[in-house]
């Protein structure tokens, strides 16, 4: 029903933040993922959105990027996997982490989510075994995908190195880098 809001943001109080829409204030839940990359108080923001209703509570999640609702989307549809423990996962792992342990059938890297045990780990990934993660390129030598990618090429051009370079350094990466550990190989190699 709601897809979308746009406006300006004025609280922000992890997860949740307060955007105001011409007048009306949406209380918006997010993934630590969205959060971290939000703009100043005050300043536009654009979030994609899922509404759930409830019989006691209609709740708003907000997501930076359409990867991130539709892999919070893949795992509400999971019986016994609610809005909060999918909000977590995406806290705790970035959409492209989370699509790598789909398919390596990862259980010990899920369980590293807070609230996530080794059995429930072991069936979100049987669950979304060939729902989440069969689009991307992951193969071996890939280099830096997904949000990771993202992150670490956002940062170099925020440090002055054009989109050309910083595409270059990632494609130098190894497959499933972190962004801290990327953004220190990728500055090596252009430091060459």
């Amino acid at each position: 029903m709601i897809g979308k809001l746009t406006g300006t943001l004025l609280e922000k109080n992890p997860p949740q933040i307060l955007i105001d829409c011409q007048g009306v204030g949406y209380e918006v839940d997010v993934p630590m993922s969205t959060f971290y990359n939000l703009p100043a108080l005050g300043d536009k923001i654009s979030l994609l959105t899922h509404f759930v209703v409830r019989e006691d509570a209609q709740l708003l999640y907000g997501f930076g990027s359409a990867a991130e609702r539709e892999a919070f989307r893949q795992l509400v549809k999971i019986s016994g996997i609610g809005p909060r423990t999918a909000l977590s996962v995406l806290s705790g792992m970035s959409v492209g982490d989370l699509a790598q342990a789909v398919t390596a059938q990862d259980a010990g890297r899920m369980a590293k989510v807070p609230g996530i045990g080794k059995k429930i780990a072991e069936r979100l990934l049987l669950e979304l075994k060939g729902k989440l993660g069969a689009d991307l390129p992951l193969t071996a030598g890939a280099g830096a995908v997904g949000d990771a990618g993202n992150d670490i090429q956002q940062a170099l051009m925020a440090l002055g190195y054009n989109e050309k370079d910083a595409a270059a350094a990632l494609r130098s990466l190894p497959a499933g880098v972190g962004v801290s550990e990327g953004i220190k190989l990728a500055l090596k190699a252009l430091a060459k």
